[in-house]
């Protein structure tokens, strides 16, 4: 794939943009600690930063009415959680990508749009030579690069790197794949690329961590941290390993070594709101559905254009919701907040309690939303609490509002 010069290279800035120094990679960025090295400060796109970044100015209301036509109703319950919707539904290949994290949604999305001629590129992320879990943004312009891509990597991870590369090559229809903090500084830059249609297909993303947190991590939970191919935090309130040999390990997430890992996450990660993508037109995920299939969240039309392009390939059944979260939030606070570790035996067996009586499906997804959108607000309110006010959108702070929470 070749395309064309940066304007670092060519001494030229795209049309209407006043010239701007990008960044060099690992240099201070303006949102200082609450970087989440997204990529826009790596490219001329720098100069939109203070309206763009996720962590400077939160506009996610804004956006929504921009992407899909109106923000989300806070009057409505699977509004204030899930973000504006048309459609959601659990869903699954029914011929599975061989090596992808879960059956190959994602990877069939993307190859649907490109072999179909609806976009000449993708933004995906394959990983270094050198590292199976070092991000590398890529513009996937054939099938192949994108299974090269497939499977998640699970760290901070500079997708918007490519933005200049994407105007420089006169692409003018796009896919991009993302998270929350990416494509809430691409919704925000969008009219300046020069596209004529843009696809966002995203996933959701919690508590990520920089390579070396991501070593921390394996090295403190799993049994051959070396043979890791991938893992997830599973509806099974389990982390699930996958190892090289084909091997699949399991850890209760109460057994995780949380006065170890406590602070392991990014700042970013820990003041973060938009756990769910609310920006992306289609978000593919599992947190709302059951074990072993994907939670679909449609959008907007141009996120049903996407998922129509794989319909025949998948099958989906309705979305559910079992069980009560709030006990369980409630109790979680403290626990994380003081680093409470208990010992495996314990987390084996009330794992496997609430495994059989705790929340599933969406009931799933809203403790999972509840318990880290608590542990942010506390650690934005401890932190940056300048930012407190403007920082936590409406609809986090009435999620929020549901439990006690300690100084």
């Amino acid at each position: 794939m070749t395309l064309a010069s940066s304007p670092s290279e060519s001494g030229q800035a795209p049309l209407g943009h006043k010239k701007a120094r990008a960044l060099k990679p690992g240099s201070r960025r303006p949102a200082k600690d609450l970087c989440s090295e997204c990529g826009l400060c790596d490219t001329y796109y720098v100069h939109y930063v203070k309206e763009a970044c996720a962590f400077i100015n939160q506009q996610i209301a804004e956006l929504e009415t921009q992407a899909h036509g109106r923000s989300r109703n806070l009057e409505v319950e699977d509004d204030i959680y899930f973000g504006v919707h048309q459609e959601m539904m659990a869903a699954r290949k029914t011929e599975p990508i061989e090596g992808a994290q879960w059956t190959g949604i994602v990877s069939s999305i993307a190859i649907a749009m490109l072999t179909s001629g609806k976009v000449e590129g993708v933004v995906c992320v394959q990983n270094t030579p050198e590292d199976r879990f070092q991000p590398q943004p890529v513009i996937a312009t054939t099938p192949e690069e994108i299974l090269a891509a497939r499977v998640n990597k699970p760290t901070l991870s500079p997708n918007l790197s490519v933005l200049e590369q994407i105007e420089q090559s006169g692409m003018k229809r796009l896919l991009v794949i993302g998270v929350g903090c990416q494509i809430q500084a691409l919704r925000a830059v969008q009219d300046k690329l020069g596209l004529e249609k843009l696809y966002v297909l995203g996933t959701p993303c919690v508590d990520n961590v920089t390579r070396a947190g991501l070593q921390k991590f394996l090295d403190t939970t799993s049994r051959s941290p070396d043979t890791v191919v991938y893992y997830e935090f599973m509806q099974d309130f389990r982390v699930h390993f996958k190892h090289e040999d084909g091997s699949t390990e399991t850890v209760p997430f109460f057994g995780l070594k949380t006065d170890q890992l406590k602070d392991v996450f990014a700042p970013s990660c820990m003041t973060c709101f938009d756990y769910v993508n609310s920006l992306a037109d289609l978000v593919v995920g599992y947190m709302g559905a059951p074990f072993g299939w994907q939670w679909l969240v449609v959008r907007n039309e141009t996120g049903r254009e996407l998922l129509e392009m794989v319909r025949d390939q998948i099958e989906t059944q309705p979305v559910m919701s079992q069980g009560e979260r709030r006990a369980a939030v409630q109790n979680s606070i403290p626990a994380y907040d003081k680093g409470v570790t208990i010992p495996m035996w314990a987390a084996k067996l009330m794992g496997l309690v609430i495994e059989r009586v705790g929340p599933k499906g969406l009931e799933y997804a809203r403790f999972s939303i509840d318990s880290h959108f608590t542990r942010n607000y506390l650690y934005v309110k401890r932190h940056y609490p300048e930012k407190l006010a403007e920082h936590v959108p409406a609809y986090a702070q009435k999620i929020v509002e549901q439990y006690q929470l300690p100084d």
